[in-house]
């Protein structure tokens, strides 16, 4: 397919349905405005003063209070070198990139949080389990927060598949990808950054298979190695960088001119005690600001999809082989969705077997990338 008709695509959505910025609530909306405005239109939005009766929005921000209520807690702690996990990484052995995943301990939770905020030169922290973590490994926090949320769950007809706990500092950082959930993202300190693409954008995010690799870390040595999965496992991912490093922005622009010289992506910042709607099969890019703690909290509620007719839409507009009018030499050939990640019966995934990286159960509800 050649570009005109797609790329003209990327503009209409934005001036039929999204408009130029995602839309503010100012209070909770009613189940059937939740629907009809947002759900229903796979729109983002903000909404304020949705969390303020939490006790956890004035009680997380102390670290003191989470090291007590968690002192006999092992979590999951994700370690990188960089604070890059689920991401695109040089190949160990090969002039080329592979998609690496965080090495992953159970540590006590008092411990977790002093890596987190004061983190050692050579490795970044991250609580970011994403199996339905709050509500396993956090049990001692629910009365803090609530289980769901109440206009959420009846407009979609359905309570959260999974609940999941977010601590880090601003050194993690999740590359773009995308969700078949419904999630609605709830900032309790700090804040968070989020660039978003609409599913229209697909072939703007050069979405390419990568070799499967995963972290190893050595608490005595304090090193990183970095090793490929046996056997083999290729890993559909976005290529775009949107902040390239000081220097290569030109190189980054040339090789990904569909994304750099196309719409805008929308820009949100997510502040504590508001929560953002992310629409299914949105690509997302996440950054951010640690609160006064020296961290940032987040609780994310996973609703189930419906695989509609908006599902089928969507799948076959990224199954189109497609031709950029930017340089026609190159083909864009979009990998179409499989494994996991395409059919209705795998719910719980995201790039592959789900943001996830195993075959167990436990691993499907994994979201790739540290948001």
């Amino acid at each position: 397919m050649r570009g005109k008709e797609v790329e003209s695509l990327w503009e209409e959505v934005r001036e039929v349905s999204l408009g130029n910025s995602v839309d503010r609530l100012h209070s909770r909306p009613t189940p059937i405005q939740f629907l009809r405005d947002f759900v229903s239109q796979n729109k983002p939005c903000i909404i304020s003063n949705a969390i303020s009766h939490w006790p956890g929005l004035s009680l997380w921000p102390a670290p003191s209070y989470l090291s007590t209520a968690l002192s006999s807690s092992l979590v999951s702690l994700h370690l990188t070198p960089d604070g890059y996990a689920d991401a695109l990484v040089p190949h160990p052995l090969h002039p080329s990139l592979c998609f690496v995943s965080a090495h992953v301990q159970p540590t006590p939770f008092p411990q977790a949080l002093n890596l987190i905020c004061q983190p050692p030169n050579h490795l970044v922290a991250y609580l970011q389990q994403q199996n339905d973590c709050f509500r396993t490994e956090y049990r001692e926090l629910e009365s803090d927060c609530d289980g769901h949320i109440p206009w959420a769950s009846e407009a979609l007809g359905c309570l959260p598949e999974a609940v999941n706990l977010w601590i880090g500092n601003h050194l993690s950082q999740t590359s773009f990808h995308k969700d078949h959930y419904e999630n609605l993202y709830a900032v309790v300190s700090g804040e968070k950054h989020f660039l978003l693409l609409p599913p229209t954008d697909v072939h703007r995010m050069y979405i390419r298979e990568y070799p499967a690799a995963r972290y190893s870390y050595s608490e005595e040595s304090g090193e990183f190695r970095l090793e490929l999965e046996e056997p083999v496992r290729y890993v559909p991912w976005s290529s775009v960088n949107p902040y390239p490093a000081t220097g290569n922005e030109e190189q980054e622009r040339s090789k990904f001119p569909l994304y750099f010289n196309g719409p805008k992506p929308f820009e949100v910042t997510v502040k504590a005690g508001e929560v953002l709607y992310l629409p299914s099969m949105w690509f997302h890019h996440v950054r951010q600001r640690p609160g006064d703690g020296g961290y940032t909290i987040a609780v994310n509620y996973w609703y189930d999809m419906q695989f509609d007719i908006k599902y089928a839409y969507f799948n076959f507009l990224q199954s189109l082989p497609y031709q950029s009018t930017d340089d026609p030499t190159i083909p864009e050939s979009e990998c179409e969705d499989s494994g996991p990640y395409a059919s209705p019966k795998h719910l719980n995934s995201r790039f592959y077997s789900d943001e996830s990286e195993t075959n167990n159960v436990e691993e499907v509800n994994k979201d790739h990338g540290n948001v």
